[in-house]
């Protein structure tokens, strides 16, 4: 006697419908009495605040920032020279996109032997990721009085499109020197800048100042913090002590006391020929500082690599520093991307505490140009302190959605 198995229908589950606008806010804002106010009020004060902010815009005075837009971009550069500038900024639009062009044509072969399709970036997409520094850029060519800085920067544009096309295009052999490359234009763009009469970065100041005390700063205190905290992780009680001792020291003290020590104590301990300039000693400064909290933010990853994976590569024959090299710094450095990049968020935004000791970089700027006779009284501040804050604002944002971004491409908190 054979017995059949009960058959049990299968029911499929319920789709929800689509629901519209609004439909969702009737769910979501207005579902009782007490939310329904407040979505009304929120509205409200919503539409307020954008109204004031429209007309905040609308009626503003923008005199001051155009007649003052080169003390704020470069400072007291001179006028004669401002060719320097451009050059300068043409190096760095080549290397950005000759860089861009290389991880691009990177990321597609190593997609091609995979056998994974690869979607190519298009220039659409691009002005959408960095829209906040496209919006940056209209802005502050709407405040110039004529039309060669418009044309200049569509040329520094299309130099950047042509440099990342090259990078698409170039052969393997060639991409593994692409940091040789970037090396031969920072020092292009400096030599521009500085070399044959020019003016060295003691005489740069507002946003390019900014810039290079920031970017000079990650790139330098970077590795210093690498080696302290793997100083600190040491098995020499010695290297560990003194790790240990310059980390807690350094990150026990505020930014603005080890500029003014950077300030005075250099100057004091070197003798008068041999002194460098204040702003390089603002430089040495804020690396000495970086590179304390760079050292904890790798040595938090390099705790978060897994003891087996250590224990994994010695079983398997490599060296120490092999293991370190191949196995530990990727993966701690792949976890420490979210508070690395806030760690250089806050030194961007940390470069204006040089205006304590005298030097004109973009915040100290808007002070300046409020108390020059045209526009003393005029209660100004509102409007070059906004344009400061803007142009902080875009730096910081495009870090932070730069961060987010490669979060995502290396799964950072996924797996």
């Amino acid at each position: 006697m054979t017995v059949e198995a009960p058959v049990f229908e299968e029911t499929p589950p319920e789709v929800e419908p689509a629901r519209g606008a609004v439909d969702w806010a009737r769910k979501n804002l207005f579902n009782n009495w007490y939310n329904s106010l407040l979505t009304l009020a929120l509205a409200v004060f919503v539409i307020w605040a954008l109204l004031a902010l429209v007309r905040a815009l609308f009626s503003a005075d923008y005199e001051i920032i155009q007649a003052n837009l080169r003390l704020f971009m470069i400072g007291g550069f001179p006028a004669d020279q401002l060719w320097r500038p451009w050059a300068a900024t043409y190096c760095f639009t080549v290397l950005f996109g000759v860089v861009g062009g290389s991880l691009s044509a990177g990321a597609r072969d190593r997609a091609t032997e995979a056998g994974l399709p690869h979607v190519r970036t298009t220039f659409r997409q691009i002005v959408i990721r960095f829209w906040p520094i496209v919006g940056l850029i209209v802005v502050i060519l709407s405040f110039t009085t004529t039309v060669t800085p418009t044309l200049l920067t569509i040329g520094a544009l299309v130099a950047a499109l042509g440099a990342y096309y090259l990078g698409r295009v170039l052969p393997r052999a060639i991409r593994r020197w692409t940091w040789l490359i970037a090396v031969v234009l920072i020092v292009a763009a400096y030599v521009a800048l500085a070399g044959f009469g020019g003016v060295g970065w003691q005489g740069w100041g507002g946003l390019q100042l900014n810039l290079f005390l920031a970017f000079a700063g990650i790139l330098i205190a970077f590795p210093f913090g690498l080696l302290l905290a793997l100083g600190r992780r040491s098995p020499l009680p010695v290297i560990r002590t003194i790790s240990v001792t310059y980390i807690e020291i350094v990150r026990g003290v505020p930014l603005i006391t080890v500029l003014l020590a950077g300030a005075f104590a250099i100057g004091f301990l070197i003798p008068r020929d041999l002194r460098p300039s204040l702003v390089t000693r603002m430089l040495i400064a804020i690396i000495a500082f970086e590179a304390a909290y760079i050292a904890e933010v790798v040595r938090g990853g390099l705790q978060a690599v897994p003891r087996g994976q250590v224990e994994a590569a010695q079983a398997v024959g490599l060296t120490p520093w092999r293991t370190m090299r191949l196995i530990v710094l990727p993966q701690a450095l792949r976890a420490t991307i979210p508070a690395m990049v806030g760690q250089f968020i806050s030194l961007f935004k940390d470069t204006t505490l040089v205006a304590v000791l005298g030097i004109t970089e973009l915040l100290d700027a808007t002070f300046i140009v409020n108390s020059q006779s045209a526009y003393l009284g005029k209660g100004l501040f509102v409007v070059t302190l906004s344009f400061a804050a803007l142009v902080f604002w875009v730096g910081s944002y495009t870090m932070s959605r730069e961060s987010r971004r490669l979060e995502r491409k290396l799964g950072v908190g996924e797996r």
